[in-house]
């Protein structure tokens, strides 16, 4: 760790990260690893990487605070999907078990719950980050590391997809 990230400055800022940032930042690695145990461990993890880069990210300010720390988030789930052990992890999350969507009995909420469950996670990430996490176009390109134009790609991309399987829909019952 930097000496410079000790400062009680800082930790005072990570704290106020967490409390402002970590439940968004919990379920985002949610949908990513599908395991509460292995979520909340990503979830520290990114707070970890955070808290020792403070410094680079006052410098660089290239992303909002909340998306400089969903990259981190986000990344860290990817290193943690790449590892062996990962496929033999329980993996039974659904975004309504991790409060993305309300736990009404309103049959239309819990169906799109469930068809944005059934995206690649390349388009489910982009729903994710645009709709329930509020992200700009250009905040989502720089945390995923891609261009803008990629970004409308796959949100088109995704919102065809839910589109197409709501033409079937009937929300009259």
């Amino acid at each position: 760790m930097q000496d410079n990230a000790m400062g009680p400055g800082n930790v005072q800022q990570i704290e106020r990260m967490m409390r402002t940032y970590g439940t968004p930042l919990l379920r985002m690695c949610y949908v990513y690893l599908r395991n509460a145990s292995l979520a909340e461990d990503a979830t520290q993890d990114a707070f970890l990487k955070a808290y020792q880069n403070l410094d680079g990210f006052r410098n660089e300010r290239q992303l909002s605070e909340k998306a400089w720390l969903m990259q981190i988030a986000v990344n860290t789930c990817r290193d943690y999907r790449r590892r062996a052990w990962f496929r033999y992890a329980e993996q039974s999350l659904s975004l309504e078990d991790i409060g993305y969507l309300p736990m009404e009995s309103d049959m239309s909420a819990q169906w799109l719950a469930g068809e944005i469950e059934a995206l690649p996670i390349k388009l489910k990430e982009i729903i994710l980050l645009h709709y329930y996490q509020s992200l700009s176009y250009d905040e989502i390109a720089a945390l995923l590391g891609i261009s803008r134009s990629t970004v409308y790609a796959r949100l088109e991309r995704a919102r065809g997809r839910l589109r197409k399987e709501l033409e079937g829909w009937d929300t009259d019952g």
